[in-house]
């Protein structure tokens, strides 16, 4: 099922998110529509803020970041902890499905080691790189409340300030489902 993408100024989106359990309920369908609705959005992620749940969830398809699709993945990240980012931090044009229309350049590691649950709640750990360290970094940004306009410079955001209160507001068209803070 396709859920509606929250908007930037839904609280939701600015909370650290739990941690859930096995008991979880149905989280093979939560999955599965994180998946779609990240697919019909045309995005390469989806943390589970995005959807308006404060949990540690989020899913990633970083294939069509390459030119070579066999270099990304696409894969499921439960109760994530970032362990290290390292290598030297490079600027990429990001955008994100709760703030739509804009883009700009954010730095981040070109690696980072990131501890995670798969779908089964088995635990592992992992190096990943370029555009896929790229995604997950945003994705995880999202279960820890923040956004990737907080990694700009107070000036742009304050240029920005415009744009996301018509956001927030609904005042934007986007070919995707999305839900808008109560103003």
């Amino acid at each position: 099922m396709i859920l509606p993408i929250r908007a930037y100024g839904d609280a939701v989106l600015r909370k650290k998110c739990k941690v859930i359990d096995s008991g979880y309920p149905d989280l093979d369908q939560l999955i599965a529509n994180m998946f779609e609705t990240m697919d019909a959005s045309n995005g390469v992620g989806l943390a589970a803020p995005q959807i308006g749940l404060d949990v540690r969830i989020f899913v990633i398809d970083s294939q069509a970041m390459y030119d070579d699709p066999s270099k990304g993945i696409r894969k499921a990240f439960l109760n994530a902890q970032m362990v290290e980012e390292f290598e030297k931090e490079w600027p990429y044009e990001e955008g994100c499905l709760s703030i739509p229309h804009i883009r700009e350049d954010v730095s981040r590691n070109g690696h980072i080691r990131l501890k995670y649950q798969d779908e089964d709640f088995k635990w592992h750990e992992e190096v990943f790189d370029e555009m896929t360290a790229r995604v997950i970094q945003h994705e995880y940004d999202h279960i820890e409340g923040i956004l990737f306009i907080d990694h700009l410079s107070p000036l742009k955001r304050r240029l920005l300030k415009g744009k996301l209160n018509d956001i927030s507001k609904g005042k934007v068209k986007v070919d995707y489902r999305m839900r808008f803070p109560k103003s």
